[in-house]
């Protein structure tokens, strides 16, 4: 029996598994997330000054379990973390169905962000174990769109859901994420090679263990641009409504259909895009998706107008398709085989700092003026994108001097 058997099944392509799974993750955001402050505030009573600090608690359980917990799969194999962690994610959404006021949604929420901490970079592993290396920021290009088709069916699902009740989207959310956890349980082999397992003295040093960023400096270098690209590039999705809103008058609705038309954008242009740049180096990559994003804050920067929102939207998600796959294909390569679900959790630790700290720190520079996050995002945007693309470009020599 070969090492991709499956418990009960055939299944020739593992990683089409984490891509259903992704696109469930991505489901079931879409579905619970747009729906949430609505049934925060009238379902359950919770007042609409502490419904921020509720989403706070759902990133800040994915930020707070990633760093312990995020490289488990190395210990105890992929197939076990992604079938318990779809399934706490599923239970969670179900419990927060029958929660009532801020503090059992906000342990709820915390309970499953822990658990959804380890979903994403274990999926990315997952993939990565089964294809070449050569294939993998394609492979990771169709994770994506995956997830953006997802996101695209939630809301739209969400919006019949809600006419029943507001509670129904976390029923539905939970049902979705635990039938994955049954497909898994049915058709997942163990992809993890044997003897991956990190030996005694690795499994003593605990926490600089599970976090390889506190000994390989490459890979510290890597996330901090990443990083800082990241929370500047999130100001778009962080400001965007309330500058559409308070400067242009759009309704919140008009405001839901821009957002829409860029998940559409990256589900559609994703692979297309990661294509015509297989050929192409890192840094040119990263330089111009640098561009492309300054373009964006160009863009809204100079021209207030809803046609302007479109265009900056357009810029955005190009910037998001070029970068998005090159970023775990970059972290993967890093990665000693028996290390690279850590190594994926230190870029998903990456991405929930990201979405921590870049709404915090663009709605304050909006607040201070509404042009001032897209002037301060061009020279960070220029910078990080430098940096990043250096950063790629001096792995790649090593990996090819060391090769040679």
């Amino acid at each position: 029996m070969s090492k991709f058997s499956l418990p009960l099944f055939s299944f020739r392509n593992p990683q089409v598994l984490g891509f259903i799974l992704y696109f469930l993750a991505g489901f079931a955001d879409g579905l619970m997330v747009p729906f949430f402050p609505l049934w925060a505030q009238h379902t359950a009573a919770i007042p609409v000054g502490l419904i921020g600090l509720l989403f706070g608690c759902y990133a800040g359980g994915e930020l707070i379990a990633a760093p312990f917990i995020g490289g488990i799969a190395d210990r105890i194999g992929r197939r076990p973390v992604l079938v318990l962690s779809a399934t706490g994610v599923g239970l969670g959404f179900i419990a927060l169905y029958f929660a009532h006021g801020v503090i059992e949604a906000a342990w709820v929420l915390v309970v499953i962000g822990i658990f959804e901490s380890v979903l994403h970079p274990t999926i990315y592993t997952l993939i990565a174990d089964v294809t070449p290396a050569s294939e993998h920021r394609h492979q990771f290009s169709i994770a994506r769109v995956c997830s953006y088709a997802g996101g695209i069916a939630g809301p739209l699902l969400g919006a019949v859901i809600v006419q029943s009740s507001l509670g129904d989207v976390f029923m539905a959310s939970g049902i979705a994420l635990l039938c994955g956890a049954v497909l898994l349980i049915l058709c997942l082999p163990e992809t993890r090679e044997h003897g991956d397992e990190p030996d005694d003295e690795e499994e003593d040093e605990g926490f600089a263990a599970l976090m390889p960023v506190f000994r390989d400096r490459r890979l510290a270098i890597l996330l901090f641009w990443t990083l800082l690209l990241g929370v500047s590039g999130s100001w778009v999705e962080a400001i965007l409504p309330l500058y559409a809103h308070n400067q242009l008058g759009m309704s919140n609705t008009d405001v839901g259909l821009l957002f829409t038309f860029g998940a559409v954008l990256n589900t559609f242009g994703q692979i297309t895009l990661t294509k015509m740049f297989s050929r192409r180096s890192p840094l040119f990559i990263v330089l111009s998706a640098g561009l492309t994003l300054i373009l964006a804050f160009g863009v809204l920067l100079t021209s207030p107008h809803i046609l302007a929102l479109v265009v900056a939207v357009c810029f955005y998600s190009l910037s998001q398709m070029m970068v998005g796959p090159l970023m775990p294909a970059a972290v993967n390569q890093l990665a000693p085989v028996r290390l690279r679900a850590t190594y994926m959790a230190a870029l998903s630790v990456v991405s929930d700092l990201r979405d921590s700290v870049g709404p915090a720190t663009g709605t304050a520079l909006f607040a201070v003026a509404f042009s001032l996050p897209w002037m301060i995002g061009i020279p960070v945007v220029a910078i990080a994108a430098l940096g990043l693309g250096i950063s790629l470009s001096s792995r790649r020599k090593s990996s090819v001097q060391t090769s040679e």
